[in-house]
């Protein structure tokens, strides 16, 4: 096995900062790349085939370049890591990726924590928006958990990172009959549905995944170790007595997170457009306006109730040589000065209203010069 230090440079060009994680399927190390001005901080993902014969080796070579290429594609999208280089040293193989500053979700949904639906729906919206893109390029992640989806600093946009499908290369074998066999399925448990955990993972096995996350953020329950119970007769989770959640989103997820993933849903913008009936709708404006005797506007929402009925009014124009006021007012109203005495409310009153109405249905304008 090959022991890594910090300081050394992989590749002739990325020089080793820190450890960042050690799994079945490799090492992850935080990089600096002294190929490029400003030496950039980079991910450096080191991939070791189980077997180190030359036919298995060529087998992976191919595997692990025939990965790399989707990637590459994928990682054009802003929530996904560019890769910026891939390349095989001696027996390993090395993807060299966009470092993203920020923290996984596991910091988010802390066990024992029960987050409010509100959070779970922008959540699942934030997830799906990128995993549509993913799947759109026939990739499935096969890997998703709260340790490998990331709140990018100082956006606090999700990005989704550690795609699973390149780790073959560190599973596979090749028997007898000179096919390639896999030692191990790609996934984490709790978070992997039957049919990944069998080898065949659909777009609905990253369905599932997200459903879980969603499952635990509201719950507060880890998958696993400490796991979601099932119902003994159908098999399929039975969380909802464990979490505040409205009917509405708990459909959305039991469906998400089926045993049957035939019985799941089939893609990203489904879901997207399912969760769209959860957010508040917009109200639409209305503008009234009131005519009574009982009512007192001011002039500018009789101006804008006009302008709302003809937005290219004639305007006739009042004032009193004394006052500094001045109002326009539609030629086909009506100006109503009344009688002395008619009112004692300290000032001038007058009236504005419709030819078309009676006096008596009038709007009541008190003016009071400046003094």
């Amino acid at each position: 096995m090959v022991t890594y230090t910090i300081g050394q440079i992989l590749g002739g060009r990325y020089q080793i900062l820190e450890k960042l994680g050690q799994g079945t399927f490799g090492i992850t190390f935080k990089a600096i790349d002294i190929g490029r001005p400003g030496n950039p901080v980079c991910v450096v993902k080191q991939f070791k085939p189980t077997s180190t014969d030359p036919f298995t080796l060529d087998v992976g070579r191919k595997l692990f370049i025939r990965e790399a290429e989707k990637l590459e594609k994928v990682g054009h999208h802003a929530q996904i890591p560019q890769l910026l280089a891939y390349f095989q040293d001696k027996q390993e193989f090395y993807l060299v990726q966009e470092y993203i500053a920020g923290h996984d979700l596991s910091r988010e949904l802390v066990s024992g924590v029960q987050l409010s639906e509100a959070y779970v729906i922008k959540l699942l919206q934030d997830i799906l928006e990128v995993l549509a893109f993913v799947h759109q390029h026939n990739l499935i992640h096969r890997d998703l958990k709260p340790l490998n989806i990331r709140r990018r600093q100082p956006d606090d946009k999700i990005v989704l990172i550690d795609f699973g499908a390149v780790k073959e290369i560190s599973t596979q074998v090749v028997n007898l009959q000179g096919q390639t066999e896999y030692t191990v399925a790609i996934g984490t448990r709790g978070y992997m549905p039957s049919e990944q955990a069998e080898g065949k993972p659909k777009v609905a096995s990253d369905i599932y995944a997200v459903g879980i996350i969603a499952i635990q953020a509201l719950t507060g329950i880890n998958p696993y170790p400490t796991g979601l119970t099932t119902d003994p007769k159908t098999g399929e989770i039975a969380w909802h007595t464990q979490a505040q959640v409205s009917s509405k989103l708990a459909n959305i997820l039991d469906k998400m997170v089926r045993y049957d993933y035939r019985q799941r849903y089939q893609s990203a913008e489904e879901i997207l457009q399912t969760l769209t009936t959860l957010l508040p709708q917009p109200r639409p404006v209305k503008l009234w306006v009131g005519v009574g005797t009982a009512a007192v506007i001011t002039p500018l929402i009789l101006w804008l109730a006009y302008q709302f009925i003809n937005p290219t009014p004639q305007l006739e124009t009042y004032g009193q040589s004394n006052s500094p006021i001045t109002i326009k007012y539609p030629s086909d109203w009506q100006l109503i000065k009344p009688k002395i005495g008619d009112f004692d409310f300290g000032g001038e009153v007058i009236r504005f209203i419709p030819k078309n109405h009676k006096p008596e249905n009038s709007c009541i304008l008190e003016i009071t010069p400046n003094k």
